[in-house]
């Protein structure tokens, strides 16, 4: 359901949500942060789209500061979204139009959520000190984007100036998958200290950037900064150890090869990372990434050093060629193939009469001499059982009948012995 409010006010705002509430119960009140968008126009649907993904795990009040023209009139247009169109949140367009578009914190405060964190997102350009930001100043959490900055190395530059616990960006969330890629291949033997760190990726890539500064952070290793064509990403990871190097190679990206000393190369599902994917990530966890702002403040610095072309430092052998490395993934892709062939070829077991397979009775003959001795064993405790309790039966009985002997015996003297008081008696009358 989707309510236009044009020329409209806060106020307006907060009384159509409580008609709608009132009316049918489709404003559910279940919901635990706002989360404040700050886009233009241009870009609003976008940023919407990729709310309404994340509040189907994190049920919120989304508020879209969408910005306008700033000349003209001062004007706030509102729409209000519910039910399938605002997935388990509920949507508040707000267009503000004129002197307003500088005034959002204003527009917004009045239609925040009470006693609920507030996620401050900037999906394209950002300020670049988001504390000076009268809504940077308010949020818990702010959430940037460097990647669709019109220059991300820029905006980069200004996250690490000005960073302060509670801020992120999503070009470090896009690299979850290959932080824990590599960092689980360094958790296998052998635990060899890494001598040099070589990360390839495009020039406009920030997770590039942050990738090599927090393997640069981490391992205090040298790092070689190898560019490759625009709009690439990520492409390859190398890591120097004495034993070899460990090698993580996106040509396509979609899938990666890794390659180990000693183990066979494997391929591994790497996507790209939908942005609906890290903002959702992003607010699974309200405190602050203490990770993100180390790697800024300690690793950044680091990976500016030494900057190369991926044919230069391929010549230099600091990253496998582009036919080895293409060679490495069609023999991995053919290993794949081969042990999924002999899965699905593989003929089934044959069944006898009696529904059992060979390796059934395999089993089952195993296991008769194990059945054999457990019942011997349980036949032996058994009789061993029944023959103490007949012995202390035999004995009670036994105790019995002394007993009920010994009694007797004392009757028997008790009632003669007046009887030869009375014949003794009688003899002396």
């Amino acid at each position: 359901m989707i309510i236009d409010l044009p020329s409209t006010s806060t106020s307006a705002i907060n009384k159509a949500m409580v008609d709608l509430r009132d009316s049918g119960g489709a404003v559910a009140l279940g919901r635990v942060l706002t989360l404040v968008v700050i886009t233009d126009d241009a870009h609003a649907e976008d940023a919407i789209s990729a709310a309404n993904e994340a509040s189907r795990e994190h049920p919120c009040r989304v508020l879209v500061l969408a910005r306008g023209n700033k000349r003209g009139a001062a004007r706030l247009d509102a729409q209000i979204r519910v039910g399938g169109d605002a997935g388990a949140s509920e949507v508040i367009v707000l267009r503000a139009y004129g002197p307003l578009v500088e005034h959002g914190e204003t527009t917004i405060v009045s239609l925040l959520l009470p006693d609920a964190p507030i996620v401050a997102y900037w999906p394209g350009a950002a300020p670049d000190d988001l504390r000076s930001d009268p809504i940077g100043r308010i949020a818990q959490r702010r959430i940037t984007d460097s990647a669709e900055a019109r220059d991300p190395a820029k905006a980069l530059e200004a996250r690490r100036a000005t960073y302060r616990a509670g801020d992120t960006d999503l070009a470090w969330t896009r690299l979850t998958n290959w932080r824990a890629l590599l960092a689980a291949a360094l958790d296998q033997p052998p635990y060899e200290p890494v001598s040099a760190i070589t990360v390839a990726g495009a020039p406009d890539s920030p997770s590039t950037e942050l990738l090599a500064a927090w393997l640069a952070a981490k391992l205090k290793a040298p790092v070689v900064r190898a560019r490759t064509r625009r709009g690439t990403g990520v492409q390859s990871v190398r890591l120097t150890r004495k034993s070899g190097a460990v090698e993580l190679i996106r040509p396509d990206q979609n899938v990666a090869t890794l390659t180990q000393p000693g183990q066979p190369d494997r391929r591994l599902s790497l996507a790209r990372r939908l942005v609906k994917d890290c903002l959702t990530e992003e607010l699974r966890r309200l405190d602050p990434d203490d990770v993100y702002g180390e790697v800024l403040a300690d690793g950044l610095p680091q990976v500016g050093k030494k900057v190369m072309s991926v044919r230069d430092a391929e010549n230099a052998g600091k990253l496998s060629t582009t036919k080895t490395a293409a060679a490495r993934q069609a023999a991995a892709e053919k290993a794949s193939a081969k042990v999924s062939a002999s899965m699905k070829g593989a003929p089934p077991e044959p069944e006898h009469g009696d529904g059992t397979t060979p390796a059934n009775e395999e089993h089952e003959s195993a296991a008769a001499p194990r059945r054999a001795t457990a019942k011997r064993t349980t036949a032996a405790k058994r009789t061993t059982a029944a023959k103490r309790t007949t012995a202390a039966k035999r004995t009670t009985a036994a105790k019995r009948t002394t007993a009920g002997t010994g009694t007797t015996g004392t009757g028997a003297a008790k009632k003669t012995a007046p009887r030869k008081r009375a014949a003794a008696g009688g003899a002396g009358a």
